[in-house]
């Protein structure tokens, strides 16, 4: 695994394990960097794609279900959830990926930890979401300056 994708991979457990229990995000952080043993440039990377995904999970979800009408967005599984999330974020708020490397980034690591349909869907959902990454980045990077 290349190592951006390895960050990509440690970012997705840490915001996995914060979806599914009510255990500190600092501790869930360092708990699952320890396991990586990234480069300090990497798991800040990580870091920053987990802090920046957290306080706008509420908005990335309306924009992810309004692109998956079928999926209630409770019924979207954990980990496709959260690499769209995670992607979204890096093309539409943070702006330092560009939308190819997200969009292909998160097909990858979902086959690696998704269902057999999870490529697929990331892939879908995300393809409609970068449509609309400058109105996304308009909105939610506002949100995320408050």
């Amino acid at each position: 695994m290349k190592p951006r994708t390895r960050a990509r991979s440690l970012a997705l457990q840490a915001l996995y394990e914060l979806d599914l229990t009510a255990h500190p995000q600092g501790i869930v952080f360092e708990a699952r960097a320890a396991d990586y043993g990234l480069e300090a440039e990497l798991e800040d990377f990580a870091r920053r794609v987990v802090l920046g995904v957290l306080p706008i999970r509420k908005e990335l979800d309306a924009y992810i279900a309004q692109h998956a009408p079928e999926w209630p967005i409770d019924q979207i599984s954990v980990i496709d959830r959260n690499l769209i999330r995670m992607a979204t974020w890096e093309f539409a708020v943070s702006g330092e990926t560009p939308v190819k490397v997200a969009i292909n980034e998160a097909v990858e690591l979902a086959k690696r930890y998704g269902s057999d349909s999870s490529p697929r869907f990331v892939n879908g959902v995300l393809g409609s979401l970068a449509e609309r990454s400058d109105e996304i980045k308009q909105a939610l990077g506002q949100v995320n300056q408050n």
